[in-house]
């Protein structure tokens, strides 16, 4: 078997467009995957295509291979641009092997341990940035059988806050916390935005509404920021969303001072390089939640990983949260019953797309989540 062409694919979901692949083969199987990166769906797509030559008639059989080729070969990083790009040949290789034998992906990574899954809400709080409207949208949450739930209460905070803007978001901590009562998970998102003093500072004054995590207090790129957070907050930090490499997962976990870890198979290159680094963070009693803010074909890659690692927390979910038609755009979505998602056993990813529905929503370049302007929760498109 020999990979004979990709294909790529843009929607226009308001608050960031979603970017899907399939790479079809000489012998009619085909496989899909994404590769959605915010603001970045024309850039990660034209490295799809300028890479092409790297995988265009090896054997899908070969995912390593290829992401070697893909990635080590051309010799420049591009980051996660780059890593998003090798993602998405390498998912869909999985899925064509895992389709061409009738198994799903986990089953090729280590075999199922787990059959049923915890999911927490996010996307969940689009509306005005007020007590009331988290308290109140907190309350759908826990109705809907949700047990965790993530937010942002931070508005367009970078580095520091001033005290009334500090006062909002703590309030807005305590509107969550007393909605959904005191046995829920409260998962605190920090979005890379704060110094590490005023990271312990909203630690120190978070504590008492008991998250279970605080999330990227501060910038991803550098590392001894966020340890020397972690050496300090009384709330665990949770991290990894952003890197781009094993080696940045390395760097982090040699300081064993936090451990949940949310690798994302997009930006770290695919499946079996996300399944590699649930082994490193298992090696130092580490736990995973791996991230999911992109689209559907992005939940159905992380619980290929779900499925098959033993040191699983829990798993982020927004597409109950996005726009209606989310759901079209795929055959089989995942989906959340009670707070839980039961694992699927469809070979491959175990989902494909609709072109149909896709061609539907076309891209805009005002499709992005602009985190660092007020207003943002509203996760509208910033087109004019």
């Amino acid at each position: 078997m020999r990979i004979t062409d990709v294909e790529t694919f843009i929607v226009g979901n308001p608050w960031k467009n979603w970017l899907f692949i399939r790479l079809r083969t000489d012998e009619g199987v085909y496989g899909i995957a994404e590769a959605t990166l915010n603001a970045f769906a024309k850039t990660v797509e034209a490295c799809i295509h300028e890479l092409r030559s790297q995988f265009i008639g090896l054997d899908p059989f070969q995912p390593e291979l290829i992401s070697q080729r893909m990635f080590r070969d051309v010799y420049s990083d591009g980051g996660q641009i780059h890593k998003n790009a090798v993602a998405a040949v390498e998912i869909a290789c999985w899925d064509i092997i895992g389709k061409s034998l009738n198994v799903p992906i986990y089953k090729l990574m280590g075999g199922q341990v787990n059959r049923r899954v915890r999911a927490y809400a996010n996307g969940w709080y689009r509306g005005p940035r007020t007590p009331e409207s988290f308290h109140a949208k907190a309350k759908e949450v826990v109705r809907r059988g949700y047990t965790a739930l993530k937010f942002d209460p931070f508005g367009s905070a970078y580095q520091i806050m001033d005290p009334s803007d500090e006062a909002l978001s703590i309030d807005i901590v305590a509107a969550v916390r007393d909605a959904v009562g005191p046995k829920a998970d409260v998962l605190v998102e920090g979005h890379c935005r704060f110094s590490a003093s005023t990271a312990l500072k909203i630690a120190r004054r978070i504590e008492k509404y008991n998250p279970t995590w605080f999330e990227e207090p501060t910038p991803h790129h550098k590392i001894d920021a966020i340890v020397e957070v972690a050496l300090h907050s009384p709330v665990p930090i949770a991290t990894g969303e952003s890197f781009h490499t094993k080696y940045e997962f390395a760097e982090l976990l040699k300081h064993d001072v936090i451990h949940i870890l949310q690798p994302e198979p997009l930006n770290c290159g695919g499946l079996f390089a996300t399944r590699q680094i649930c082994d490193m963070v298992d090696a130092h009693y580490g736990v995973v939640a791996p991230h999911s803010a992109q689209g559907p074909v992005c939940s159905a890659c992380c619980i290929q990983i779900a499925a098959c690692a033993p040191n699983f927390f829990i798993q982020e979910f927004f597409d109950e949260f996005n726009v209606e038609w989310e759901r079209r755009l795929v055959t089989s979505p995942i989906s959340v019953k009670d707070g839980y998602i039961d694992i699927p056993d469809h070979p491959g990813l175990g989902v494909d797309l609709n072109l149909d529905e896709i061609r539907r929503h076309p891209y805009h370049p005002g499709h992005f989540l602009p985190l660092f302007k007020d207003g943002w929760e509203m996760r509208e498109s910033t087109a004019q």
